[in-house]
């Protein structure tokens, strides 16, 4: 990037601002929703069915935003994305009923679903490609703030706010990010490639291109698995591991989640950081990916064999989430096999096809589970968790391999 260039604090940071208000809504519902249960009277299910319509529309929404991110760049799609999200917001603070709160949350799920796609868009096109994984790494450890902010501080706003003071504040926030990228994102770079007007079909068209492609083939289900381990666990099993197998009481659990949180929002800096440390020194660019796979494959290997004493287990979700943050590397060395054009739609073709995976995984893994009666507690036999852990390393294990086995691609 030259000396004239924009730099981190106009093409970054406002994009990953609206990834930080992606992460709090994410976790929010979590910390939320005993008071919601109690307001509209929900069992379980019902309560993790309201959170999934976010994901649901999040998924929904990657192909297209893909199209949209090539076509008409990230400061457009996003700055107009996050007033979505605002009213998706609103929708949910002045909802009185349920159904009405999921319309809302399936609102703030297509509003959201560009945050980190935007970001490695523009990153993609203003900085050298061997910064690209730096920098997106370095906005999604402020992002990751969101993600945290969600725990304790909404617990703290809860009895000033309550929960639908909570959505509003998120609203005007959004409308507050909105303008920010509206007015401080550049557009292309001068001289960049802009996209001739097709139609839409041959616009689509395009993924068939990118999944036909042999190094994109290559790689995508290592990083697809790879990534996806980490949404399956933070979002859903960790804590019921924590408290089935570890034997963890509420307190403590809730800190191991924490330093699970920590893991990830640091393993984002600090992977991203040395990926491109690593490709200016001449290494391929999916070195520090490979280091993050090893590392989590010890890590469930660990986690099967059931360590006990609190910090023990702590250190090892830490390292688990900090080496399943190298996904996002992962993201950026795949898109550099393909020209700027197409960079939305690569990272969207990857977003898409994990967050599928995180269905699965997290529907599989509750299935393996109910194979052994429940404990008397109301949890889960530590035998089922075994073979799901068990299962995820293997599938970790083959995705890896297949990059040795599989026909290369371009370089």
């Amino acid at each position: 990037m030259s000396e004239a260039a924009p730099g981190f604090a106009r093409i970054t940071l406002p994009l990953a601002a609206i990834n930080f208000l992606n992460q709090a809504n994410r976790g929010m519902v979590a910390t939320i929703g005993p008071l919601l249960a109690i307001e509209f009277g929900l069992s379980a299910s019902e309560l993790g069915l309201l959170a999934a319509c976010f994901f649901a529309a999040y998924a929904l929404a990657q192909l297209p935003i893909g199209v949209a991110l090539d076509l008409h760049g990230p400061r457009k799609v996003q700055s107009t994305l996050a007033l979505v999200s605002a009213a998706g917001f609103v929708v949910s603070a002045l909802a009185p009923d349920v159904w009405v709160l999921a319309v809302g949350r399936i609102i703030c799920g297509f509003g959201l679903a560009a945050g980190l796609m935007a970001m490695l868009k523009a990153n993609t096109q203003w900085y050298p490609k061997q910064r690209v994984a730096a920098v997106t790494g370095a906005g999604l450890f402020l992002a990751g703030m969101g993600g945290m902010s969600a725990t304790v501080p909404v617990q703290w706003a809860v009895p000033l706010l309550g929960w639908r003071g909570i959505f509003a504040l998120l609203a005007v926030l959004a409308v507050v990010v909105s303008m920010w990228i509206r007015f401080s994102v550049p557009d292309r770079p001068p001289g960049a490639v802009v996209p001739q007007k097709r139609s839409m079909a041959r616009e689509i068209g395009e993924f068939g291109r990118i999944f036909r492609d042999r190094g994109f083939l290559r790689f995508l289900p290592a990083i697809m698995v790879l990534s996806a381990l980490n949404f399956t666990f933070q979002g859903l099993w960790a804590g019921p591991w924590l408290r089935d197998v570890a034997g963890l009481a509420d307190g403590p659990r809730a800190v191991a989640l924490l330093v699970y949180a920590l893991g990830l929002v640091t393993g984002s800096l600090v992977t991203g950081q040395a990926a491109s440390f690593a490709q200016a020194r001449g290494f391929s660019p999916m070195f520090v990916p490979y280091l993050g796979m090893g590392g989590v494959l010890v890590c469930l290997a660990t986690l099967v064999a059931a360590p006990s004493g609190f910090w023990t287990i702590a250190a090892v979700w830490f390292c688990f989430s900090f080496c399943g943050s190298v996904g996002v590397a992962g993201y950026a060395a795949m898109g550099q096999g393909f020209p700027p054009e197409l960079q939305g739609r690569v990272a969207t073709a990857i977003n898409f096809s994990m967050l599928v995976l995180v269905f699965l995984f997290q529907t599989g893994i509750g299935a393996i589970l109910d194979l052994w009666p429940r404990t008397g507690n109301g949890g889960w036999d530590p035998a089922g968790y075994a073979v799901a852990l068990s299962v995820t390393f293997l599938l970790q294990a083959l995705a890896a391999l297949w990059i040795v086995v599989a026909p290369k691609g371009r370089g």
